[in-house]
C-alpha cells in the first residue's frame, strides 16, 4: 500500500476508535493532516445515520466515515 494510503487508513482507524471510546468529554488528541497545521481533530457520532463527522480545531478540515460499524476499531 503506498506511504499516504497507508497514512491515511490510520488516521481514519484512530478517529474510529477514538470516536467510539465512549469518553465523550476527553479532549482531543489526534493531530489533523492537515499540512502546516497544528490542529486536533474532534470526530462525533452521527447517531441518525451512524457517521463520524470530523473536523480540525484550527484549519477546518473535514470529513465523514461511513460503514465503520462492526470494524475492529468500533469500541462500541
Amino acid at each position: 500500500m503506498p506511504k499516504d494510503a497507508r497514512e491515511l487508513a490510520n488516521f481514519l482507524a484512530l478517529l474510529i476508535d477514538d470516536a467510539t471510546s465512549g469518553d465523550y468529554d476527553a479532549e482531543p488528541q489526534i493531530r489533523c493532516i492537515g499540512m502546516d497545521c497544528s490542529g486536533l481533530i474532534v470526530p462525533t457520532i452521527i447517531e441518525d445515520t451512524n457517521e463520524i463527522y470530523w473536523v480540525c480545531t484550527e484549519c477546518k478540515t473535514n470529513g465523514v466515515i461511513s460503514n465503520w460499524v462492526g470494524t475492529k476499531w468500533d469500541n462500541r
